[in-house]
């Protein structure tokens, strides 16, 4: 039976705050067949509660452990109490629970239908309402990232609770804390859940919504941005606070957003501290401020202590390099009961530590001032530091060193520089709050505080034992007592009432029995209660203060003093208030300038103590009324305001208002504005740029006014003088990156925060925060870089440190015979590594979050076999880095991955053809089946070119000689198991490119270039005469580009039966470049002309689309280059081709274009660049001035068109600056519908003069489905269109058996009409173009058959493909998910491919059929395009990548294939490796 995660752990792991009590004459025993978990106390009683870990049973105790009683019938994966009502507990079984509202006596029994969640706590309880309780179930991990579902009962489950969410990460109740909303009555019933995306299943769309009407209705909150946050990843109530944490998409890095009412959101800012996921942990906060630990090392376990504000939006360090361990437990506690007394332990060799072979050097550290100030513990009357043993190594529950007892602090440790081992140390004692300390007792014991500290009992914890030992007098030297068993025992666990006011004690062991060695598990109820006759009187008791200063008297904590009333330590008494809380007394104290204060709103603290000063921040705006009428001056708060919850009495000059000026309030988000855009300029040595990348952030979490702390614009670039540059600033300025010659710059594939610089040699310098704030350090790899051109680093999508490095080992001198691969992995990003396996060609991770069920460790590696280079190829696999390896296939081609899919190719049995197999668990992999008379060379090119609108689409090579490529077009059904012909003649260059793309943002919008003249192309070599044609419904049917109204000078096109014509990408200078924009919906630019056919580049005119190609408009004569910015916003031209000093704008779509000179002469211009999201409002022109080259910074911030941030409500999105677009589809009745649906996208209107800012969710919501027409239907498996758009049977084939659904579990089946839905179509009703033929029943089912269609006359087709194993399509709207420009993948080379002379009749590629083209993924390496770039790297490794997503980096994330890498399968020739 599993067990609940974090309930039933060992009771020594048990974190419930619990207290300890004292050991008492009396001790009495029970014995227990199973190990006791899940041990509690109800607080304010002696009833408590435990489970057998072995039986699942449950017992109680009503006297406090002395005697306990099965609960009949109950048997328990956990048990959870209610934290807000202390007679309320549910026992969780797996279908089965058990509820109790009276501290056990009676226990009502619920069902659900799933188990409790074994990811998230499993009840969520509300604060104020015992009986309102979220149930969580386990999660379904198989096909999407872990989600589960809520259940809500509002009558403590008397009632079957109600599901409420089916795809939650978490669930909460607004109302998680007492405190949260404590003196207001609104949002009793609102809910918060972490769930999926609105149409995607990616963990970087997950939203936060919130319901007040239990998720009937629901909406996103709008953060500090002014705009909803996607990527959200937990969240959690502290104190008065609830905190939401959203991921980067491409980082780990987080961003943290405060409220303490759920309507108003705050980011909260770390100053230069960077919250990652996994990587920061909430601690124990006070009730007027937030405390986090933020790791700073990830590798040595090493955090920053960072307290909030009163509103938890500025959060200021406390004290550098705290100890945390693997699982997120700092070593940190605040003193219970007492304000502003914090210990910490803090790790004195933080850098050393990060070497696995040095250990942490830990010392203790106490604040007594609310961490303004640390200090070591101090051992009484001497000089010797004192370090304790703290959370990460804990040794019983509850809290480590204090209790509700006022000022008795306990701990396991040592004197002397470092903390020792658990075993070599003492226990220690205070009695003043930490402030002194003394041995209690030698060796390390478990410990536990009652009667409010009266009694302390302490436990032998190194071994054996038959003492029990305790202390009536704070446990001083010399008081301490022992009670003495018949037998031993090894203590597990010792307990108390939670408020340590009880004399009874439990203490749970294992004892040996006298009769053998097998121990047994025993609890021993200790009663102190008989020790002493009287009860302590009023002389007993002393006034004791928490906080003093050096003259002994109470020192002021948020406005008071703060004293307790406390027995002294040597009275001979017990307090005896059993459940009765020590309460201290409070007197306010007068104002304190320094102590009291803090930032007001919009104001940041700089320096410390007395030189604290609050300086106005970025987001600062000048109150309304002010400044109005040319004044230079106004009243306006002093920066200062008093803490909120501060008791302090009177006021200082902190609470007057001051003179400040009227310019001090924060400039728009460009600074000056400027009626023209900025140039910077900035010249380099060498001919020409090798490569560039940009390390974009996530602009998710900046404020409204789009400021942020790393407002930066990061681009690294090398040049061919190996000289590595960087800005960060979008190229205004550049600094050199690294000092020595660098031959590559990788940027982490899947975290953009992360890049590395390749040197020569074993040296590669890397940054984990693109490069700010000296962030750039280096690491020795293993070998020095291959000089095979095989890809050097890969990357883990998830585990960012996680790196494999395929390098040369005895390559140092050129042509070494000896020279061959090797691969390592590093778990430490380079800090230390493990060798993988030698010879090998590629080493990859296998995991993937979209529904790959695989282990995180998986490494798939081709491996030479022989150990010799260049020797035929198996695919070896392992799980634990090659200690063991599995050989999946013999003969491998090539291997890759894509989405949810891993494949193989392989060379056939007679060694010239080609197979390919696919897996989804990287274990069992099925042959894609190629259909009859279907030969296929494994030289045969294939081009993959895209797998996003649940369909791949493929490319297969017809003509292969060179400068005569072309071929066909085919398409997936939504499995990937069929294919029909979507487009003949395609036209594909050497390089294995082929002009086809599909426009990004929106569904199934494609262009491709057609092959006019193939007859003559095939039988005399002619020029290839190509023309460009367009889908609106993904490859079904294809049109030409219509021909623009006028030309760019407002001239008519004199042309009958012409069309628009557009050069693709086997002519781009760059195929990194696109015609249009992941963030720019249904705009889209390219050059070409318009005629009969396609012209030269020379003649090319430059044409825009902004309704998805439906209309088209000449924007300007000649060949220019373009860049999309702020999401179309603005669109950018520059001359290519020749020397240019100008360039040319819109800010309206292309309604009016503006020029500006970005120079005094004319330069030449190779290329123009922006952020890979096309959010920025700065571009780089890439050009050589002479012979230096040169970048040209282009800056439109500075507009005043740009100074107001555009304004999007969801719930009202036409209201603001954005306009609903809707897709249009021609040639139809409903123009509106595509693919079955009316999609609507939020459009910035043309007329507003204001920016966008961070990345938009351009899809709004699905309006409607539309009625099927003949447009959602394509032609089936064999079938192929005729002129007039019928399927009609390919002659000579048979048609698949139609009752094959049948043994898929079907209960009846269609004859076979010739058409398929198009996969990505809702359409329903209307023309069903499958149904149109006969109804049949399956055998066995004719009754049920009989019954359906004699009651109702109609059918209910289920269609039933055959699936791939679980194989589904990509996901729905996946196109917003991929990353990468339409990357393609190229499956072997023309050369020696299919006769051209061949009767390449239509029959051989419209029945393909199996996994052939699920490869759909971004290629690392285009076999020529290698060459072109190789050469450029000295001969060390390959260019990092080289798809159409290079230089983009992410551009396609609303693109069309998702960020695996793709590879040339079916390819093993020495020209294109």
């Amino acid at each position: 039976m599993k067990y609940l995660k974090g309930i039933l752990l060992p009771a020594l792991l048990a974190l419930a705050p619990l207290a300890a009590a004292k050991d008492d004459p009396i001790v009495h025993e029970t014995e227990f067949d199973g190990e006791p978990v899940n041990l509690f106390y109800f607080d304010d009683s002696d009833v408590a509660v435990l489970a057998e870990l072995e039986t699942s049973k449950v017992f109680r105790s009503a006297d406090a452990g002395k005697t306990w009683e099965e609960q009949k019938g109950l048997r328990t994966l956990g048990i959870i109490k209610n934290p807000f009502d202390n007679k309320v507990a549910v026992a969780l079984g797996e279908q089965t629970h058990w509820i109790t509202y009276d501290r056990g006596e009676n226990w009502n029994e619920f069902k659900t239908e799933l188990p409790p969640s074994l990811l998230v706590p499993a009840l969520s309880f509300h604060a104020k309402d015992n009986k309102k309780i979220l149930y969580h179930t386990i999660e379904d991990c198989y096909s999407t990232p872990c989600l589960g579902q809520t259940l809500l009962t509002e009558d403590g489950f008397k009632s079957k609770p109600k599901a409420i969410v089916d795809d939650r990460k978490m669930c909460l109740w607004a109302k998680s804390s007492d405190r949260f909303l404590m003196d207001e009555d609104k949002h009793d019933n609102r809910i918060l859940c972490i769930t999926r995306g609105k149409y995607s299943q990616r963990s970087k769309d997950n939203r936060l919504l919130i319901s007040d009407d239990y998720f009937k209705t629901a909406q996103e909150p709008v953060m500090s941005s002014g705009r909803t946050v996607q990527g959200m990843t937990n969240m959690a109530s502290v104190k008065g606070y609830f905190v939401a944490a959203a991921k980067s998409d491409k980082s780990n890095e987080l961003s943290l957003y405060v409220t303490d009412d759920t309507d108003t959101w705050h980011h909260a800012e770390f100053g230069d501290g960077k919250l990652e996921e996994d990587a920061y942990t909430i601690l124990e906060s006070t009730n007027y401020s937030i405390q986090v630990d933020v790791m700073t090392s990830k590798f040595a376990y090493v955090g920053s202590l960072y307290t909030s504000n009163s509103n938890g939006t500025y959060f200021t360090k406390n004290i550098d390099n705290t100890n945390r361990n693997e699982r997120g437990y700092v070593d940190f506690e605040k003193i219970s009961n007492i304000q502003g007394i914090v210990m910490v332990n803090v790790v004195d060799n933080p850098d050393e530590a990060e070497s696995p072979y040095k250990e942490k050097k830990l010392k203790t550290q106490i604040s007594f001032d609310d961490g303004r100030t640390f200090e070591s513990l101090k051992v009484k009357d001497t000089d010797e530091d004192l370090h304790l043993h703290s959370v990460t190594d804990l040794h019983n529950s509850g809290r480590v060193f204090s209790s509700p007892a006022p000022g008795l602090v306990m701990g396991v440790g040592n004197t002397g520089k470092f903390l020792g081992k658990y075993s070599d140390g003492d226990l220690w004692v205070s009695d003043d709050a930490g402030l002194t300390w003394e041995m209690a007792l030698q060796e390390a014991h478990k410990y536990e505080f009652g009667d409010q500290g009266a009694v302390l009992v302490a436990v032998f914890d190194e071994g054996d034992t038959k003492k029990i030992m305790y202390s009536l007098k704070h446990g001083r030297k010399n008081t301490w007592k022992e009670i003495e068993l018949n037998y031993k025992i090894r203590a597990r666990e010792l307990t108390t009432v939670p408020d340590s006011t009880s004399l009874k004690f439990i203490l749970y062991a294992s004892k040996i029995d006298g009769s053998s060695s097998k121990r047994k598990h025993v609890i021993l109820h200790l009663d102190f209660s008989g020790l002493h006759e009287g009860k302590c009187g009023e002389g007993d008791f002393e006034d004791w203060a928490a906080r003093q200063d050096e003259k002994g008297d109470p020192m002021c904590v948020m406005g008071h003093k703060q004293t307790f009333r406390r027995r002294k330590w040597d009275a001979k008494c017990f307090v005896e208030e059993d459940f009765k809380d020590p309460m201290p007394k409070f007197e306010a104290c007068e104002c304190d300038e320094v102590r009291d204060y803090e930032c007001d709103y919009d104001f940041t603290p700089t320096g410390q103590g007395k030189d604290k000063k609050c300086e106005v921040s970025r987001s600062f705006k000048l109150p309304d009324g002010v400044c109005k009428n040319g004044e230079k001056i106004y009243k306006g708060s002093s920066g200062w305001r008093k803490i909120p919850g501060n008791q302090c009495t009177g006021k200082t000059k902190k609470d007057e208002d001051v003179e400040r000026k009227c310019d001090e309030s924060a400039p728009p988000s460009g600074g000056d504005t400027n009626p023209r855009p900025k140039t910077s300029k900035f010249q380099f040595k060498g001919s020409h740029f090798r490569e560039y990348y940009y390390l974009e952030r996530s602009t998710q979490d900046d404020d409204k006014d789009n400021k942020n702390k790393d407002h930066d614009e990061t681009v690294v670039m090398l040049t061919d003088e190996k000289e590595a540059w960087i800005s960060h600033d979008h190229g205004k300025k550049w600094d050199i990156a690294v000092k020595d010659p660098i031959v590559a710059i990788y940027p982490h594939q899947y975290n953009n925060n992360y890049v590395y610089f390749l040197t020569a040699t074993k040296k590669v310098y890397y940054s984990t925060d693109r490069g700010l704030r000296d962030s750039i350090h280096s690491f020795d790899a293993p070998q020095m870089p291959n000089t095979h051109q095989l890809q050097i680093l890969q990357f883990h999508p998830t585990e960012s440190d996680w790196i494999i490095w395929v390098g040369g080992e005895h390559c140092e001198r050129p042509n070494d015979r000896e020279c061959h691969t090797e691969a390592s992995v590093s778990q430490k990003n380079g800090k230390s590594w493990d060798p993988l396996l030698t010879y090998v060609k590629k080493c990859a991770f296998i995991w993937r979050e979209a529904g790959r069920h695989v282990d995180e460790e998986e490494i798939f590696c081709e491996w030479y076999t022989n150990e010799e280079m260049g020797a035929p190829v198996e695919l070896l696999s392992s799980e634990d880095w090659f200690k063991t390896k599995d050989v999946k296939f013999k003969s491998v081609v090539e291997f890759a991955t894509m989405s949810e899919f891993i494949i193989v190719a392989t060379k056939g049995d007679d060694g010239n053809s080609l197979k390919l197999h696919a897996s989804l668990d990287a274990k069992t992999f099925a042959e894609a089946k190629f259909p009859p008379k279907f030969d296929i060379s494994h030289q045969t090119a294939y081009t993959v070119l895209d797998s996003s609108t649940h369909s791949v689409f493929l490319h297969v090579t017809v003509n292969g000689r060179m400068d005569q490529e072309y071929g066909s077009i085919i398409k997936s059904n939504s499995n990937g198991t069929s294919y029909v012909m979507s487009l003949n003649n395609v036209n594909r260059n050497t390089a294995g490119y082929v002009d086809f793309e599909k426009m990004q943002g929106i569904e199934g919008v494609a262009l491709a270039n057609i092959v006019a003249n193939t007859k003559d192309v095939d039988q005399s070599g002619a020029k290839k005469r190509k023309q460009t044609v367009i889908t609106h419904n993904d490859g079904a049917d294809w049109e030409p580009l219509p021909v623009p109204a006028l030309d760019a000078d407002d001239q008519s096109y004199k042309c009958d039966g012409c069309s628009l014509h557009l050069h693709g990408y086997t002519e781009r200078a760059d195929p990194r470049e696109t015609f249009s924009s992941p963030t720019a919906v249904g705009i889209a630019m390219g050059i070409g002309n318009v005629g009969k056919e396609l012209t030269t580049i020379g003649e090319a005119n430059t044409y825009l689309t902004t309704d998805a190609g439906i209309t088209w408009k000449e924007v300007k004569k000649g060949n220019y280059a373009w860049e999309f910015g702020d999401q179309g916003s603005v669109i950018v031209l520059v001359r290519r081709g020749e020397d240019t000093k100008t360039i040319y704008y819109t800010l309206d779509l292309g309604k009016t274009w503006d020029s500006v000179e970005f120079y005094e002469h004319a330069v030449r211009i190779d290329a123009i660049t922006t952020v890979p999201s096309d959010t920025s409002l700065n571009f780089l022109l890439w050009g050589k001035d002479g012979r230096e080259l040169v970048t040209f910074n282009i800056d439109f911030s500075v507009l005043p068109d740009f100074q107001k941030k555009c304004e999007l409500n969801e719930d009202d999105p036409t209201a603001g600056d954005f306009e609903l677009w809707k897709p249009q589809r021609p040639m139809q009745e409903d123009t509106e519908c595509l693919f079955g649906h009316v999609a609507q996208y939020h459009r910035k209107r043309s007329d507003r003069k204001c920016y966008n800012g961070e990345r938009i969710d351009h899809l709004h919501q699905i309006e409607r489905n539309c009625s099927c027409t003949r447009r959602d239907f394509e032609c089936d498996y064999n079938f192929e269109k005729e002129i007039g758009g019928e399927c009609k049977k390919i002659d000579g084939l048979d048609l698949p058996d139609p009752k094959a659904v049948c043994d898929q579990g079907a209960t009846e089946y269609w004859d076979i009409t010739g058409y398929r839905k198009i996969p990505i179509s809702t359409c329903s009703g209307g023309r069903e173009m499958r149904h149109t033929s006969s109804v049949h029943p399956c055998p066995g089912h004719e009754e049920e058959f009989e019954r359906k269609h004699g009651l109702s006359g109609f059918g209910i087709f289920m269609a039933v493909v055959i699936p791939f194993m679980a194989a589904g399509g990509i996901g729905y709207y996946v196109w917003r998910n991929w990353d990468g420009k339409f990357g393609r993948i190229r499956l072997g080379d023309g050369s020696g491919g299919f006769d051209s002379e061949s009767p390449w009749i239509r029959w051989p590629v419209a029945a393909i059929s199996g996994l052939v083209a699920v490869v759909a993924a971004v290629p690392l390496l285009l076999g020529s395009l290698w060459r072109m770039v190789s050469s450029q790297f000295g001969g060390y490794g390959g260019r990092t990548y080289t798809s159409r997503s290079s230089f983009a980096r992410g551009r396609g994330d609303y693109a069309v294939v998702d960020p695996d890498e793709g590879e040339l399968l079916g390819e093993d020739s020495d020209e294109d490796v």
